[in-house]
């Protein structure tokens, strides 16, 4: 059990889907908040986040593998469990230790901002196993864009919001969450458009699957545009640059798109999800830091 292996388990590159929404909770939270932002209880929230991340990550390894989603013909990265590099047992005590960790780094949030966090703690650990795994897994029945954009975009934001100030910050909260949640929807789209041929197979049905590549090409886009179009709002709310700065973003969110639209789902979509995972990264930082600047 190499050291590689379980890094390669955790798919660092898509870990900005827990990182991209602390940055931009922080952001609101400094921007919006009358008083100091915890700052060490934004690095809890983002330890505890990267831990649920990487232990549904692992569920998802084993799960997909047990259930015949991933062969030897997938396109996708290398995954631990079907290449023989982990045993799939190992890889779900591995999950539960990462959830357990996230639990542990959940208290110190949960006594800051009380029974919401306590909420979206226990609902995004059963989330993150139900993904792939147990008797409905959400991937498998076309409900993996939905959990994305709750559990990355809606309860991260929000749950940033309760932690560094007491309060839900509404509705600018709810603006960010979309951003956000919509942006880590793009990663899972550009992932389902890619595995069209292999889900289907296995019965698989992410909507990629069930409504084909051109809706899924048309999602894509849809997702990674309407961010640009919700910064309207920041302009509204007297925070121009949250709209202004993310917008340098665009020549990469163009060339990810023309990329998807002009390509056969194939191993090329590797490429275009780790520049949706960057784009996201890239966007959510800009934001913040219009925020804070106002």
């Amino acid at each position: 059990m190499s050291i590689s292996a379980w890094l390669l388990a955790a798919r660092p590159k898509t870990l900005t889907a827990s990182v991209a929404p602390v940055l931009l909770g922080t952001g609101l939270a400094v921007s919006f908040s009358d008083g100091p932002v915890p700052l060490t209880l934004a690095a809890l929230a983002l330890a505890s986040a990267l831990c649920i991340q990487v232990g549904t990550n692992l569920v998802n390894d084993a799960a997909d593998f047990e259930k015949g989603a991933d062969t030897a013909e997938r396109l996708g990265p290398i995954r631990v469990t079907q290449s023989g590099l982990l045993r799939g047992h190992h890889v779900m005590l591995g999950a539960g230790l990462f959830f357990l960790l996230a639990a542990l780094l959940g208290v110190p949030l949960i006594l800051a901002g009380g029974v919401p966090i306590l909420v979206i703690g226990v609902l995004s650990l059963i989330a993150g196993y139900a993904y792939t795994a147990g008797p409905f897994p959400l991937a498998y029945l076309g409900l993996g864009e939905v959990f994305v954009l709750l559990f990355f975009g809606v309860a991260a934001i929000k749950g940033m919001a309760y932690v560094l100030t007491g309060h839900g910050l509404s509705p600018w909260a709810e603006i960010a969450a979309l951003q956000v949640g919509l942006q880590s929807s793009a990663l899972l789209a550009v992932n389902n458009c890619r595995d069209i041929a292999g889900d289907r197979t296995v019965g698989k049905r992410t909507l990629a699957a069930r409504f084909g590549e051109r809706f899924a090409r048309v999602e894509v886009a849809v997702l990674v545009a309407v961010p640009y179009a919700l910064g309207v709002a920041w302009v509204a709310a007297g925070r121009p640059w949250a709209a202004v700065l993310p917008l340098m973003t665009l020549p990469l969110a163009i060339g990810l798109v023309r990329g998807v639209w002009n390509n056969p789902p194939s191993r090329r979509f590797n490429v275009f999800l780790a520049q949706t995972a960057l784009l996201q990264l890239l966007f959510c930082a800009l934001a913040a830091a219009g925020l804070v600047i106002g």
